[in-house]
């Protein structure tokens, strides 16, 4: 994952502040310039319309861009201001600019925010240790009707990689079978498998499809299903 990626993710741009923060508008691109490192180096920020941050840096001396800052296990201080003071001017624009997210991808946005709407839930970030997982709670019962976690997908499917959201809910045993002969559903990660099923958040499953299956789970979230 690059930089830019990592400071942005579970972002969404504010097109009228970066307006105002200093980006001019160019074709389809959103551009804004910084030097830094007492004008040694210049920062060159672009922004599509789908709110994908690159950046660049060029040695003013040369004029040619430098990438070290980069490669990570390049280190000392020299290095080390670059990739600061670059990381520094990502973060004030994310900071300014940008809103926080709950999740990462637009699909676990939209359920949680199609929870929220139906049943006044908010996803609870509960672990220290996985602080990007995010139960759902019955507020009547206080047990769960789904956990949204991101992982890298090989753990749920050996024949691919990269990272994805998922969301666990509880549903029949029989569906669940029927279920796992279908495109995007999984045996339930870290989950009881035999009431549990995994449901991967990257529109391969409808919102629709994926909220009537959570409108089941919830019904269950007051039984005694473990």
């Amino acid at each position: 994952m690059s930089i830019e990626e990592e400071i942005f993710k579970r972002t969404k741009i504010d097109f009228a502040k970066i307006l105002e923060y200093g980006f001019k508008k160019e074709n389809d691109l959103y551009k804004y310039s910084k030097n830094i490192m007492n004008n040694t180096f210049k920062v060159d920020i672009e922004i599509n319309n789908d709110g994908i941050v690159t950046g660049k840096v060029f040695d003013l001396s040369t004029g040619y861009e430098y990438t070290n800052f980069r490669i990570e296990n390049l280190t000392g201080p020299f290095i080390g201001q670059v990739r600061e003071e670059f990381e520094e001017i990502l973060k004030d624009i994310r900071n300014k600019c940008f809103i926080k997210k709950p999740f990462i991808s637009e699909q676990a946005n939209r359920i949680s925010e199609k929870i929220k709407i139906k049943y006044g839930d908010e996803p609870s970030f509960e672990w220290e240790k996985f602080p990007l997982y995010a139960v759902f709670r019955n507020s009547l019962s206080k047990k769960w009707y789904g956990i949204m976690m991101n992982l890298d997908k090989s753990k749920i499917d050996v024949n691919a990689t990269g990272e994805v959201e998922i969301i666990d809910i509880k549903l029949e045993p029989n569906k669940i079978q029927r279920l796992l002969k279908e495109e995007g559903f999984y045996p339930a990660y870290h989950m009881n498998k035999k009431n549990w099923i995994t449901i991967v958040l990257d529109d391969t499953v409808l919102d629709e499809e994926i909220m009537n299956l959570i409108d089941e789970s919830y019904s269950y979230a007051d039984c005694q299903l473990p």
